[in-house]
């Protein structure tokens, strides 16, 4: 009686185990499969612009990450048009797989200026950002059509050793310039972490574009206090945009105010062939 009691108990095990064993593989080929799938996704790469800093993007990239996006979201040093955009080269020659390169506002002429070709970049975002043609710059092409009320909220320049000027806007001006649609708490944040831009940068050439050989996709808010709405129609038609989105009502900062909006047009450009 207890050999058969042992010999059901070893057969029960066995089976036991048997059982564990074809869970543990099936649960081991989900995972792999689910992160088969988020290698196939592209690397989202996130450039800010003046007056503002990487955690402007929290909206946007929070959603990208919950769908297995691998994002990066740079310290744009806001020094130059050239040597901001060698510092983000530097970013995505150490990405591996495809890359989404997001711009936003100043941000625009960075990755236009970024790519030096990398076959790695599939497509480029512009996010209430300038899209240049070489030779053009950030301070011309705010003036290029009415609307930009930028210069009048700007606080005195700060001097910096090398005789350049460094310049942010007026903390109590902040909220109706740039981010009219967000919370009046938020935009205190923002207009307090705020990143200088040296007038330098806003002053520089572009070099030739990439968005002449790169696909391109526009958003922006038609109520943009820095950029004309008009603006970023015309450079989105110029650069043959695959997709322009004009939200209605939406600020300078269309990606904090309505992340949702922005990240399913970067899911566009990740996802088109």
């Amino acid at each position: 009686m207890n050999r058969l009691i042992h010999r059901n108990s070893i057969h029960l095990l066995l089976i036991a185990a048997l059982s564990l064993g074809i869970i543990l593989i099936t649960s081991l080929g989900a995972i792999m499969t689910t992160a088969s799938a988020q290698d196939n996704k592209p690397t989202v790469v996130f450039v800010h612009g003046a007056f503002a800093e990487s955690s402007s993007w929290n909206g946007v990239l929070t959603k990208l990450i919950t769908k297995g996006y691998p994002v990066v979201a740079a310290a744009n040093p806001l020094r130059g048009v050239k040597s901001d955009a060698d510092y983000v080269a530097s970013i995505l020659d150490g990405i591996e797989g495809p890359i989404v390169l997001v711009g936003h506002s100043y941000g625009g002429l960075v990755i236009s200026n970024a790519v030096n070709n990398n076959q790695n970049v599939k497509a480029l975002v512009y996010v209430g950002a300038f899209a240049p043609e070489a030779g053009e710059t950030a301070a011309a092409l705010t003036g290029r059509y009415p609307g930009s009320t930028l210069g009048p909220t700007l606080a005195p320049p700060v001097a910096l050793p090398d005789g350049g000027k460094d310049l942010y806007i007026q903390q109590s001006k902040f909220q109706a310039q740039f981010a009219a649609d967000v919370s009046i708490a938020d935009a205190r944040v923002l207009a307090a972490t705020q990143r200088p831009i040296t007038e330098a940068a806003l002053n520089e050439a572009s070099g030739e574009p990439a968005w002449k050989s790169i696909p391109s996709w526009f958003i922006y808010g038609d109520r943009d206090l820095n950029i004309p709405a008009a603006a970023h129609a015309f450079l989105a038609k110029r650069a043959n945009s695959k997709e322009t989105i004009a939200v209605q009502g939406a600020s300078h900062v269309v990606m904090v105010s309505h992340p949702d909006a922005v990240a399913t047009l970067i899911e566009h450009a990740a996802t088109t062939k």
